[in-house]
């Protein structure tokens, strides 16, 4: 662990402070029932990685996290059944990373962040992906890993990715940890204690914290939940919108791509919406976006790319329908009840630090004394997931 600190240059201050608040986080403990649906479609294995070969593996790919390895792993890809947005059921896919040990060992379900490939989905097990460079360790360290890869990817590829809705995601990560409760149940030399955690970044945190309160409101004793830390998500829809249409963007492409994608998003599954595109955007923008959907490019402050219409409608409250989309999607204003971890960039230009500054007051507001916000001084979003992947550590290793 300390080498870990070594590794990413947390200060010695913001980890005391962090140590401090997680003392004050409530445990709830429910019993677990274990519903009889059956979810799971198959499993395939996918490879085994010795101790060894993860050993070079990690080296190369984040050599500070090697103390961290202490078993071989095996992966395996699950297809399982979920419901698409639509309240169609579909077969979803997801990776289970299974550390090579006898010990009953606790589970994380990881829910990635923003991919633009197929190829970067974790059932794919590609070595850009964040199930191969992240999940691979933790699940080394004595975790159990379950790695949704939402629909819109892996074996759901021909359908559309329904990005930060709120309700698709949360659905499809906790058939995935159903599929895998079946998968171990039906394994016997698999060996899971019970314990589940939930971690996320970006659009990982989004569903993490979607999952999260789908299980506390709907599910409370079907698991064994911990603790969840969730990093640099745009929980706070209503806000977040707000800022982008009010305000001048960074103009970075592969960020403006993200808030292209959610408009999409929304305006084709709400049924109130599904507008012609030239309604939300403007030439010389709009002819991009006809042709190349979400992988647009577009080089400005995201702004500029939208109708004074849309804009006005959306800034003086007459836009209800889409305002309405938005905020079914907001996931920020609840009370947890687990320890909850925020962790987010202060200077992050991509998802906004008011996400998680919103969220931990609306929180506490409810009366939650489960929820900490440790805000990372002056870093951005690619920044901080350093730091969020050692908090969360911290945190999954002291809630037990």
């Amino acid at each position: 662990m300390m080498a870990l600190l070594k590794r990413f240059r947390l200060g010695h201050q913001a980890f005391m402070m962090f140590l401090t608040a997680l003392l004050l986080v409530s445990c709830v403990d429910h019993p677990v029932t274990n519903p009889q649906n059956t979810v799971l479609v198959r499993a395939d294995k996918v490879v085994d990685i010795p101790i060894q070969q993860l050993t070079a593996v990690v080296t190369q790919v984040n050599p500070g996290s090697v103390p961290l390895l202490k078993y071989g792993i095996s992966v395996y890809r699950l297809v399982y059944k979920t419901r698409n947005w639509d309240g169609s059921t579909v077969n979803a896919s997801g990776l289970l990373l299974i550390p090579a040990t006898t010990n009953a060992v606790p589970m994380i379900s990881q829910q990635h962040g923003t991919i633009f490939n197929d190829a970067d989905a974790p059932s794919n097990f590609g070595p850009t992906s964040e199930a191969y460079q992240y999940a691979t360790v933790f699940s080394s360290n004595g975790f159990i890993i379950a790695c949704p890869d939402y629909i819109g990817f892996g074996e759901s590829k021909t359908l559309i990715h329904t990005y930060e809705h709120r309700a698709s995601l949360a659905q499809t990560s906790l058939d995935m940890l159903r599929a895998a409760r079946e998968y171990i149940k039906a394994n016997a030399a698999i060996k899971w204690d019970s314990r589940l955690y939930l971690a996320g970044y970006s659009e990982g945190g989004y569903a993490t914290m979607s999952l999260y309160k789908k299980i506390q409101d709907e599910v409370p004793t079907e698991f064994n939940l911990k603790a969840v830390s969730a990093g640099a998500g745009a929980y706070n829809k209503t806000a977040f919108t707000a800022a982008l249409i009010s305000q001048p963007s960074a103009g970075n492409p592969l960020w403006n791509r993200a808030f292209l994608w959610v408009l999409l998003t929304y305006n084709q599954i709400y049924p109130t919406l599904n507008r012609p595109l030239d309604y939300y955007f403007k030439e010389p923008y709009l002819t991009d976006i006809k042709a190349n959907k979400q992988l647009a490019t577009l080089n400005v402050s995201f702004d500029q790319v939208l109708t004074d219409t849309f804009k006005a409608g959306i800034l003086n409250g007459t836009d209800t329908a889409f305002l309405s989309a938005v905020a079914d999607n907001n996931v920020y204003d609840w009370k947890p009840l687990a320890p909850l971890l925020l962790v987010h960039g202060t200077a992050d230009p991509q998802v906004f630090f008011l996400n998680s500054l919103t969220a931990y007051n609306a929180m506490l507001a409810r009366g939650s004394t489960a929820v900490t916000l440790v805000p990372v001084p002056g870093k951005t979003h690619v920044e901080t997931i350093p730091d969020w992947l050692t908090y969360t550590y911290t945190l999954f290793t002291t809630v037990q």
